[in-house]
């Protein structure tokens, strides 16, 4: 059988240019898990694209396009190239045979002019009103206030996926149950209607607002106590809303399924895998029984699911939201259940040894089967860019060189045994490209790390913005890309501070991490140049600097980090670890009520404005 007909990588190029051959017992895991047979996939199925301005599309015969609008188009031969932009069925003349169509723009949105923002991990933005996290009433604040006072453009949030239901609760955003739905931890419980009528809502915000005047170690598990509580109650007490009606009909069968999820969660345990076998697939007629037996605690986790979007468009209202779109979803989650079927479960989405992670990386996250994904018509694919893009003036595709190529590590083994394989580039770009222009959203890829040739030329055909940063990049800002985001660091990377005062490396070192000290002092070496700095810079001093050279770029986008812009040290992520460190759960060292007063952050607006003022 020949692996690259599946496309599955006999080996790959290290970051370092050094070829690695993958194992042989990981090339035949990998077939053996896609169901791989004799000679090739086949078409199975999969839609035809239309693209404008490309090649013409014959899909044989006459036939009748259905489009999405209700319109018919009759024709024989090739596709008009001018159908309207959207997902059609093709049905032959013939045998009325049907076949999915995708007309695409092929190129994304662009930012309407140049903009500059924070980054923020919304959790860690607290305000006195908070219940121990920020919320999605922070984030409006944060907004008004950004937008309003400083100039901002734009809020780079990090993802809103939802989280198991129940505890303990899961503190990485990029680890979700679900990416088509979001997190109840980012409700402002006191804006839900109905929840100033409730008494037992005021004791619970109490003890909230607690969390938020103790340390800056987030506790999860207990801002998911309390919110539940105080939720839960509101739901007893809730007369009804037409507009929660309208918002459930127009989600349809997956919002429904997905709050059966929950209630089976919540009573079954979180690995659905595990529970009672009629219950393991959402179209078996078991799960249509629950959902009609457990109607009402089903219809909770789907009235969540409302508020979340009630607020959060009403978050998006004050400034433009880059939403952040992670890589994958845990596999005991929503979606591995509801997509199950076009998901590897035995696999698990990595990466190779590179610079910054000599052991590589295993992110326990199951691909898409790119097979089963196509004769899917790409349907959840779609659903995901869908739902990452609502209420978003943008959306960062975190590892966007997983549209061309996914790195597979089979469970149970090692990093250094995984290999890569393609997927339908092509395809999956023009979809993107259908739903930025739906959605009005521009896209940003993360293109770090190991990037293989030709990918950032073909995102950049597609008008899909680069994501530059200043500790990757050598050369000056000034030479950068117009069309990219600029930033100096990320969340898996130091901050500014962190890198100045060597706190960070030291926190490698503690962890015994073997960090890459060579690459590291580098990185310093290189901060020290371009921000013209001195070893008895202050950081504060370093990082107005540093931002001020990357106000030089031509990027249209540009992002500071709020880490960034009050001294914080420690980094939000330190990959390779889990309960070393304290991952996803370290708040700002001030509230938002403390940084509109401080005068750090509007110098950082100022330079990244370039208006001096």
């Amino acid at each position: 059988m020949r692996a690259d007909a599946w496309g599955v990588a006999e080996g790959y190029h290290r970051a370092d240019g050094r070829w690695m051959d993958a194992p042989r017992s990981t090339v035949e895991r990998v077939l053996a898990a896609m169901g791989a047979s004799e000679g090739g996939p086949g078409d199975g199925g999969a839609p035809l694209v239309v693209r404008r301005g490309g090649a013409p599309v014959r899909p044989g015969g006459r036939w009748v396009l259905a489009t999405e609008d209700g319109g018919e188009v009759e024709g024989d031969g090739a596709l008009p190239p001018d159908i309207p932009f959207g997902y059609h069925t093709l049905i032959s003349a013939a045998d009325g045979s049907r076949r999915d169509v995708i007309a695409s723009p092929a190129r994304c949105r662009l930012p309407a002019e140049r903009a500059w923002g924070w980054a923020v991990q919304l959790y860690a933005a607290r305000s006195g009103r908070s219940w121990g996290m920020g919320d999605l009433a922070d984030l409006r604040r944060l907004g008004e206030w950004s937008g309003g006072e400083l100039g901002a453009g734009l809020v780079l949030i990090n993802p809103l996926h939802a989280s198991m239901p129940g505890l303990p609760q899961t503190a990485s955003p990029y680890f979700p149950s679900s990416r088509r739905f979001r997190n109840p931890l980012y409700l402002r419980v006191e804006d839900v209607p109905g929840a100033a009528d409730v008494a037992e809502v005021s004791e619970l915000a109490a003890q909230g607002r607690a969390l938020t005047a103790g340390d800056r170690r987030i506790d999860r598990d207990e801002v998911y106590r309390l919110k539940t509580a105080a939720l839960e109650v509101i739901w007893e007490r809730w007369p009804g809303d037409r507009r929660f009606d309208a918002y459930r009909e127009a989600q349809g069968e997956e919002l429904e399924d997905y709050g059966a999820f929950c209630a089976l969660t919540e009573e079954y345990g979180r690995s659905w895998a595990r529970w009672p076998a009629e219950y393991r697939h959402p179209a078996s007629p078991a799960v249509t029984e629950y959902r009609r037996r457990q109607a009402r605690r089903a219809g909770f986790h789907v009235w969540l699911q409302w508020l979340l979007d009630v607020q959060l468009a009403h978050a998006a209202a004050a400034v433009p939201l880059v939403q952040d779109l992670a890589i994958g979803v845990d596999p005991a989650g929503a979606d591995a259940w509801l997509w199950q079927d076009v998901l590897v479960g035995e696999m698990s989405v990595g990466a190779p040894a590179d610079e910054f992670n000599t052991r590589g990386q295993d992110w326990g996250l199951p691909p898409f089967d790119p097979w089963k994904l196509r004769a899917a018509g790409y349907g959840p694919f779609i659903r995901t860019m869908r739902a990452a893009m609502g209420h978003a003036g943008g959306m960062r595709l975190d590892h966007v060189m997983g549209l061309f190529r996914l790195f597979w590590v089979p469970r149970g083994t090692r990093p250094t045994e995984g290999t890569y394989v393609r997927y339908p580039a092509s395809d999956l770009l023009d979809i993107v490209a259908l739903e930025s222009h739906r959605n009005g959203a521009y896209v940003v890829g993360e293109d770090l790390g190991t990037v293989e040739p030709g990918v950032r030329e073909e995102l950049a055909a597609r008008d899909v913005l680069s994501y530059r940063l200043l500790w990757f990049e050598r050369e000056d800002p000034a030479r950068w890309p117009a069309r990219a985001l600029a930033a100096v660091t990320t969340h898996d990377l130091p901050t500014v501070a962190g890198l100045w005062t060597g706190s960070d490396l030291g926190a490698q070192r503690q962890l015994d991490m073997e960090p890459n000290e060579e690459g590291t002092a580098a990185t310093r070496d290189h901060l020290r140049g371009v921000a013209g700095a001195s070893d008895e810079t202050s950081a504060e001093d370093l990082a107005l600097s540093a931002y001020g050279a990357l106000a030089r770029t031509p990027c249209l986008l540009l992002t500071a980090t709020l880490d960034d812009a009050v001294g914080v040290e420690e980094r939000p992520n330190m990959p390779g670890t889990t309960d070393e460190w304290p991952n996803w759960s370290i708040a700002l060292p001030c509230t938002l009520d403390e940084l509109e007063a401080d005068p750090r952050p509007p110098r950082v607006a100022a330079v990244l404005r370039r208006d001096g003022r």
